[in-house]
This record gives C-alpha cells, structure tokens and sequence, in this order.
C-alpha cells in the first residue's frame, strides 16, 4: 500500500510564511495528482491548491497569489509554500493523491477519486 506523509504544519504569526511537504511512496507518485486541502474548526474540507503529474497546477481563489505547490520529482515530495499567511489560514491540512490514469481532472471537485490521504498537520495563525 502506497502512502502519503504530511509534515511543515506550526504556528506562525500574520504575515508569516510556512512551508508545508507531502512525501509520497514511489508507488503514488509519478503519475499522480496531488493536492492540498484544509479544515478549520467547524467548517467544511476545503480544497487548496493542486499539481498535475505534469506540473500543471490549480487554486482555490482564497489563496492565489498567495500559496504556491510545486513537486520534487527526485524525491517523491510535494510541497505547499505559504506566505502572507492570516488567522483565515487556520486549519489541519491533508495532502492527497489519485491516479492520474482515472481520466480525472487535477482539482478539488466532489467526484475526483482521491483515494491517498496523509495524516494531517495543523497550521495556526495568530495575529
């Protein structure tokens, strides 16, 4: 069984900047796509930013311009770059991943298959 592996989460202040990693086995990586979503406290997942298996990327407009995701091919990590972050920030963020040979497109939409799930890192924004 593949897995996913989610690490970078912490505090920082307004402003601030965090960089979160998604390591993935070999077996999910290549020709995934993967992506970021997030959960804050009563509310509903959200979906983030996403990376096709040919880097083509996609965001939720609450975060362009401001989070960037780019993928390390030589070590099977995914990467979310935040700056400028915001209390609104706040949240437990999952990487997740499909095949891409699912025919899907690399995006948060309800019928996308992401079947690989990391465990969670909380990020807090204090002001």
């Amino acid at each position: 069984q593949g897995q996913l592996v989610a690490s970078g989460g912490g505090s920082a202040q307004t402003g601030g900047s965090l960089r979160l990693s998604c390591a993935a086995s070999e077996n999910i990586y290549g020709d995934y796509c993967m992506g970021w979503f997030r959960q804050a406290t009563g509310k509903e997942r959200e979906g983030v930013a996403f990376i096709d298996n040919v880097s083509r990327t996609t965001y939720a407009d609450s975060v362009k311009g401001q989070f960037a995701i780019s993928r390390d091919n030589t070590n099977n990590t995914m990467h979310l770059q935040m700056n400028n972050l915001t209390p609104e920030d706040t949240a437990v963020y999952y990487c997740a991943a499909f095949s891409s040979a699912s025919g899907y497109g690399c995006d948060p939409k309800p019928d996308r298959p992401y079947n690989y799930w990391g465990q969670g890192t909380q990020v807090t924004v204090s002001t």
